[in-house]
Order: C-alpha cells, then structure tokens, then sequence
C-alpha cells in the first residue's frame, strides 16, 4: 500500500505552484511559473525498499506570490498505510491547482478580449486626410499658377525695361538732333542778324550818295548860275580854243553809272537775303516738323512709361499678397504637421507600451500554458500511481510562483538538515540540524 502524508501548505488568494517528482525509474520536471522565485532549494529523498517508508524532507522552500509572501518550511511527505487519506490529500490539492488554472486561463482570455477590444477600437480610428489632400492639392495648383503669373510678369517688367531704354536712347538721339537744329537755327538767326546789318550798311550807304548826288547838283547848279552871270556882264571873246567839256553830260553819265550800280547791288542783295530767308524758312520748317513729332512721341513715351509703372506697382503688390498668403499657409500646415506629428508620436508610445504588454502577456500566457501541460501530465502520473505502481523516489525539484512587487514585504530562509541511516527498509540512526536566514 501506498500512503503520502505532509505537513500543511500556506497559500495566498491567486497562486499556483508546480513541481517536479521522481519516481523510480522515472522523472517529472515543470518549468517556472511566475515572474520571481526566491530561496528555492532542493529537496531530500530518503526511502527503503519496496517503496514502503519513503520519505521527502524539504530543506527550504520560500516563495512570493502576486497577493503576499508565502513560505514553507521543512515538508515532509511520508508514505504509510494511510493511502485513502493520502490520496484525498492530493486529490484536493490537484483540484485545488487546477481551479487555479481554469482562473486563470480565464482572466488570460479576459485579457486577450481586452486587448482585442482595445485594438478593435484603436485601430478602427483613422484618420482621413483625402479631403484636406484635395484643398492641399488645390493650393499648390493655386501656387505654381501664381508662380508661372510671377515669371509672366517678371519678363513682362523685363521687357518694358528694355522698352523704356530703347525710347530713352530715341529720346536722347531725338533730343540731341533738337539740340543741333536749335543751334542751326541760332546760326542762321546770326547770319540773319548780319544779313540785317548789312542791309542797313547799305541802305545808310545809298542815302550817303543820294545826298551827295543832291549836293552836286545843288553845286553844279549854283556853279552854273553864277557862270551865267558872269557872262552876261562880260564882252563875247571869242577864242580859238579846244572844245569845252560838257559838264552837264559828265554829271549825267556820273549819275546813271551809279544809279545802275545801286540798283545792281540792291538787286544782288534782295536776291541773296530772299535766297538766305528761303533756307532758313525750309530749315525752321523742317526742324519745327521734326520737333512737333519729337514732343508727340516723347508724351506717347511718357504716357507708356507712367503705365507701365502702374502695372508693375499693381503686380508687385500682387506678388507681396501671394508671398503673405503663401507664408501663411506654410506656417498654417506647418502647424498641423506639427499637431500631426505630435499625435504619431502619442499613437507610437502607446503602440509601443502595448506592445510590451502583449509581450508580457504572451509570456504570462506561455508560462501558463507549459504549466496547464504540465499539471495534467502530473494528473496522469498520479492516476497512474493510483493504479499500483511502486513509488521510489519523489522528488521536489522548483516551486515558482506568481510575485506581486506591491505585496514584496519580506523573505525568511529557513535551512533543515536531515541525516537518516537506513537498513533493510529501516531506520537506524537520525539526525537534524536548522538554521534560518533573514
């Protein structure tokens, strides 16, 4: 017959345990359960033959669990003839453990429901830029269109500039031609001038000469008078002398000789100053023509010039609104990417926070799941055993459990030595020894 007896075990609300047992020719093993396991020591085997009288004692066996400290010293299982009792024992314990199990596979499906949910309803949010991708799309449109205006109006302006050179270059040749006909023109207004006193020289001549004609013939008359009389009182001598010359005729041919030079000269003289006054009348004619058209192309000049200056006034206002609204609008979306990217920023620690909770949760899950595997490879064991089979050696091997930092208070190592000599399935001598470690 098979009997276990043990001492009692302390438990907390909300923990597991596993361990791992030997039987003769055969072992049981579990991996750690929980996050930390302190002061865990393996246990001694002691037992006789046939597997009646076999013993388990525990040296040392401290554990922390998620809701408090749990702590189990010196565990003796002891197989007698109690088997019912025994197996009742385990029964309950095994139940027990198994309770705990379906817990928590269920606050682990809870959990996974959770973060389901949590993703279902992280993930569903979305944000949808297509509209704003429209407006944004109409901006730029809006932007190379203001541009291509810009270029258009700086090669607009360009062009007008060369314009404006170009007039002004015709404006300084037509102004310098002004100039040279002003300067023709004084010119001709001084040969103009000599002209006028030459004519005056000459007229001032001829009256001269008129008046020195008047005064030889006044002279010649008086001569002639006073020779009249002077015969008349006198006795008629003739003499034979040379012909007396005809003073009357010499004044004559005298006069008419520079009657015709006088009017040769006058003649000469109105032909040159007509001819002299006909150029000149062409010349100032021409020049007024040149400078009429000259004023009316300078205004047209001026008129151009003064509306272009308008139109570049009105497109660089123009372009200092587009350059406003564009910096406004760089600023305005610079803003929101900046809102935008305060918020990936959020969405990515959170991701990554929940990330490390699904990790957590897998390997809490893992853990589980090796432990479920192997509590009900233990549960066939046992069933097993139940069925007959001898129990050699048993042997406790680790005992995690589940640690909850905020219960952590205190652990109390406690070490017992146990020293048996056993014969033929019986004891001959036992010692112990304990020694606790704060």
């Amino acid at each position: 017959a098979i009997c276990f007896s043990s001492r009692s075990f302390s438990f907390s609300s909300f923990c597991s345990c596993w361990f791992r047992s030997k039987l003769s020719k055969m072992s049981f093993s579990s991996r750690s359960f929980g996050q930390r396991s302190t002061g865990q020591k393996t246990m001694s085997v002691y037992g006789g033959a046939g597997g009646s009288g076999t013993r388990i004692s525990v040296g040392q066996i401290d554990y922390l669990s998620r809701s408090g400290a749990i702590n189990t010293n010196n565990l003796d299982l002891h197989v007698d003839a109690n088997e019912k009792a025994t197996l009742q024992n385990l029964n309950d314990r095994l139940a027990s453990y198994l309770e705990k199990v379906h817990k928590l596979e269920k606050e682990n499906e809870r959990l996974e429901k959770q973060i389901a949910e949590w993703y279902t309803s992280k993930t569903v949010i979305s944000h949808d830029y297509s509209a704003y991708m429209a407006t944004i799309e109409d901006l730029q449109n809006k932007i190379r269109e203001a541009t291509m205006v810009n270029i258009r109006t700086y090669l607009e302006i360009d062009n007008s500039k060369l314009a404006a050179d170009d007039f002004k270059m015709k404006y300084e040749t037509e102004l310098s031609m002004r100039q040279a006909v002003e300067a023709d023109i004084a010119g001709l207004k001084r040969v103009l001038d000599d002209l006028t006193m030459c004519k005056m020289d000459l007229e001032s001549q001829q009256e001269t000469l008129k008046e020195e004609l008047i005064m030889l013939k006044r002279n010649h008359e008086e001569d002639l008078a006073q020779l009249r009389k002077q015969m008349s009182g006198q006795v008629n001598v003739e003499v034979d002398a040379g012909s007396q010359v005809d003073l009357n005729r010499i004044m004559t041919e005298i006069r008419e000789h520079y009657e015709a030079l006088i009017a040769k000269n006058r003649k000469d003289l109105e032909q040159w100053h007509q001819s002299k006054i006909t150029v000149v009348e062409k010349g100032v004619a021409e020049q007024t023509t040149n400078l009429q058209t000259s004023h009316t192309e300078i205004k047209e000049l001026k008129n151009t010039l003064q509306k272009y200056q308008i139109e570049l006034q009105s497109h660089q206002s123009m372009k200092s609104s587009l350059e406003a609204s564009l910096l406004e609008t760089q600023q305005r979306y610079a803003a929101q990417l900046s809102g935008l990217q305060d918020v990936v920023t959020g969405l990515e620690a959170q991701l990554s926070s929940l990330s490390e909770n699904i990790r957590e949760n897998e390997l809490k899950y893992s853990n589980l799941l090796d432990i479920k595997t192997r509590l009900e490879l233990e549960i066939s064991e046992y069933r097993r055993l139940l069925d007959g089979e001898d129990v050699s050696i048993l042997i406790f091997k680790n005992i995690n459990w589940f640690i909850n930092p905020a219960c952590l208070f205190a652990v109390v190592t406690k070490t017992i030595v146990v020293e048996e000599t056993i014969v033929d399935g019986k004891v001959v001598s036992s010692s112990s020894s304990s020694k606790v470690v704060d």
